[in-house]
Order: C-alpha cells, then structure tokens, then sequence
C-alpha cells in the first residue's frame, strides 16, 4: 500500500481524533480559534477524503462507512462543545432537536435490522448538509453566534435524514454512494448488472 493510498484512510482518522479534543477544548479550555482550527481540519479531511480516494479509484464500500462513522463522531463532539458552552442554543430548538435526534436513531435502527449495517449513502442532501453544519458550528464555537444559524442545520438534518429513511425503504439491498431517493428508486426498479 503506497503512502498515497493511505491518504483517505488517514483524513478519516484525523477526523476521529480531532474529536475528542473538541470535547476536552469544551470541557477544560474553551479557546476560539483552536475550534476553529478543529473544526476546519475536520471539514476540510471530509471534503478531501472522498476526492481523492474516487482520483485513487480506492473508495470502497468499507472506506465509505467508515467516512460516515468519522462524520458522526466528529459532529456528536461538537454538538456536546455547543451543549457545554451554550446549551441555551440547543435548548431554544429542544422539539426539532430531538427530532432530529429521533430520526438518527430510527435511521440507524431500521438500516441494522433491514441491511445488518449502518447506511452510507452521502446523498447530496447530506453533502449540504455538512456544509450548514461546519458553517453553524465555525459560527457557535468560534465566533459566538447563536441566531438563526442553529436552525437551519437542524431543520436540513431532518429532510437529509427523511431522505436516508426513505431510501432504505427502497433498496431492496445495501448499497453505497446513493446521491437521492431519484437514484435509489432507479436502482429498485432497473436491475443491477
């Protein structure tokens, strides 16, 4: 394996790891700007991780879950540095925060019971979601601003996840990289060859 094709791999895991230095820089020393360097590692290993892991031609399927599961891990993390530091916010979207949270969990219920595994789709609603989300996270963490802001990721989270859900109601198996319910819908009805 040369060192570039380890390169993915290696984003992936940067994401992890700046993880749980986002909770301890919440817990123990809340400082703008190493958020704001945490969390631009973590969006920015997000973007590149893909592209040049498709350039490489070495995006597995096991790639792309793990890519999901840094995601995950790494916005959990910064979901509980907003909730240290100004749980007001989270606590003003309390009914659209939790169901979104709900939805999550329904997600990845339904996924484990219809496909054994989590999904890992990263259909565009997701893509723009991540997006909202690093720009609403850079603006709580490091700049202090609360506003609307907090909304919108929330409220796109929900869609991005009612699209996750109907998805896998539609695979009839697990698949990645399904950009759109219009996708996985032509995946149902025109066989795979």
């Amino acid at each position: 394996m040369t060192i570039a094709s380890r390169l993915p791999l290696s984003l992936i895991v940067l994401r992890v790891l700046l993880a749980p230095a986002i909770v301890l820089l919440a817990w123990y020393s809340p400082d703008h700007r190493a958020f704001g360097v945490c969390l631009t590692l973590g969006f920015l290993s997000d973007v590149f991780d893909g592209v040049i892991a498709r350039r490489l031609g070495i995006a597995t399927p096991t790639l792309r879950r793990l890519d999901s599961v840094a995601d995950t891990i790494f916005y959990i993390a910064a979901t509980f540095a907003v909730w240290q530091l100004e749980p007001q916010v989270i606590l003003e979207h309390s009914r659209a925060f939790l169901l979104l949270l709900a939805l999550e969990l329904t997600r990845y219920a339904f996924d484990l019971a219809k496909f054994g595994r989590e999904a890992s789709y990263h259909m565009w609603s997701s893509k723009a979601w991540g997006l909202v989300l690093f720009v609403a996270f850079f603006a709580m963490l490091v700049f202090g601003y609360g506003g609307s802001l907090v909304a919108i990721p929330i409220y796109l989270g929900i869609v991005a996840n009612v699209e996750g859900l109907a998805i896998s109601v539609a695979l009839m198996e697990w698949r990645s990289d399904v950009p759109s319910l219009f996708h996985a819908l032509k995946l149902r009805f025109v066989p795979v060859t």
